[in-house]
């Protein structure tokens, strides 16, 4: 039986990457909530978008109110406050959270906190309790609490210190790592054995998310996540990060018991940490696999569209839409086939036998997709497409600017070239 699956906030990178873990698999059914409007509503079919802030008084109880609405299994928490709230309100839900234990998430939510536990088994850096402590500049500020680096600054002397601190009075003073900096994916399974570490370099970073990424030699982190596993007590998926300092040894930035959103390099080598935390949380013992060759993963924004567009029969060209230089267009594809999932219907119409001289069906069975089609005309030179267009409501994909003119001001139906078929695709699951 599949478990009900609620992501909470939907939006995050944290959750767009728990849905591309989780969206085929037969072992759940996903759900999106959020607070805001955010990506979260574009990538999740069930989706619910009136919940409070994780901050506002009713969120624990407008949170058990979805529970029992939904059936809701699991709540896989993806951000680190949220984290935080469920574990400690966990018995006012009558669910489980897809986490490690409340001590571990309070720790680990303070980077003071997880300094001064972990300060004497691994390298930490230092904390300076005044400026006066500071025998060289430049040092390093961020929030005690925070994710990312939002509210990190780089101070040069004093009165930058000075400067910051009014801004945000809870900052830390820390020494400066100007070296490379790593993230460690891990995962501890309900024995506390560390089943899986996998070291990442972060190679460009934006926003204070890691957009290239690639595994780095495990060696020289090794002996760190060992000690932190043994001193932290995590259930399922945690990552750790570090950075070198002006003597190229490693020193802990933070320890996070949550899912991050470049997990998805060490996904791609077969190691899905959200399914193997909801198994690790259901009991079930698991095996990782990670298959071994060179990956770089690099994240740009993409495109997600919500078209307000009602049609059940597609009218489509066949060269250079759906075959482009000799080979058949992966995302045309995709989409012709996600319309034979919705029911609609699509119609070729192609000049290909006018133009060079073969058979359609012949090149539709050499490129072997013969049987994705409701209908099929191989229409003359001189033919216009719009008289073989007598289904409604219908759309017309063309690469030729010509034919989809013609069939704008004959048919008043919407046209597309292959471009736009983006806005088609639908990416919810």
């Amino acid at each position: 039986m599949k478990k009900n699956i609620l992501v909470f906030p939907c939006g995050s990178e944290i959750a767009l990457e728990i849905h591309n873990a989780l969206k085929w698999s037969t072992h759940v059914a996903l759900f999106g909530g959020s607070s805001v409007s955010n990506h979260g509503e574009y990538v999740y079919s069930n989706y619910i978008g009136d919940i409070p802030d994780v901050e506002d008084a009713d969120f624990i109880e407008r949170m058990e109110e979805i529970v029992q609405k939904y059936a809701i299994d699991f709540i896989f928490p993806a951000h680190d406050s949220v984290v935080l709230k469920l574990v400690q309100n966990k018995q006012a839900l009558s669910c489980g959270i897809i986490s490690s234990p409340v001590e571990t998430c309070e720790t680990c939510r303070s980077k003071k906190k997880t300094y001064d536990f972990l300060r004497g088994s691994i390298n930490v850096p230092q904390i300076y309790a005044s400026a006066d402590e500071i025998r060289s500049y430049p040092v390093f500020l961020k929030p005690d609490v925070g994710q990312g680096s939002r509210g990190t600054y780089t101070a040069s002397c004093i009165e930058d210190i000075e400067f910051y601190a009014k801004k945000d009075p809870t900052l830390l003073m820390l020494e400066y790592l100007p070296g490379k900096e790593y993230t460690i994916d891990c995962f501890t399974d309900k024995n506390r054995e560390l089943l899986f570490s996998g070291a990442r370099e972060r190679g460009r970073i934006s926003g204070g998310i890691s957009v290239r990424t690639f595994p780095a030699d495990m060696q020289k982190f090794r002996s760190m996540a060992e000690k932190i596993n043994q001193k932290l007590l995590f259930h399922g998926a945690w990552f750790f990060q570090v950075k070198e300092d002006r003597n190229g040894e490693l020193s802990l930035l933070e320890v996070a018991p949550r899912i991050a959103g470049s997990m998805a390099l060490y996904r791609n080598l077969g190691v899905n940490f959200p399914l193997l935390s909801i198994f690790d949380t259901l009991g079930i013992d698991v095996r990782i696999m990670p298959n071994q060759y060179g990956i770089v993963m690099d994240r740009a924004l993409f495109n997600r569209f919500r078209a307000e567009l009602e049609y059940r029969h597609v009218y489509i060209d066949l060269d250079d839409t759906i075959i482009f230089d000799g080979k058949v267009n992966p995302v045309v594809m995709a989409y012709l086939y996600q319309c034979f999932n919705e029911g609609i219907k699509i119609h070729l119409l192609s000049r290909h036998k006018e133009r060079f001289g073969e058979d359609i069906r012949d090149v539709l069975k050499k490129f072997r997709i013969s049987e994705v089609f409701d209908s099929i005309d191989d229409i003359g030179v001189s033919d216009s497409k719009d008289t073989y267009i007598n289904e409604y409501p219908s759309i017309f994909i063309d690469d030729s600017f010509q034919e989809r003119l013609a069939v704008y001001e004959k048919k008043a139906i919407p046209t597309f070239e292959v471009s736009s078929l983006e806005s088609l695709i639908s990416w919810k699951k």
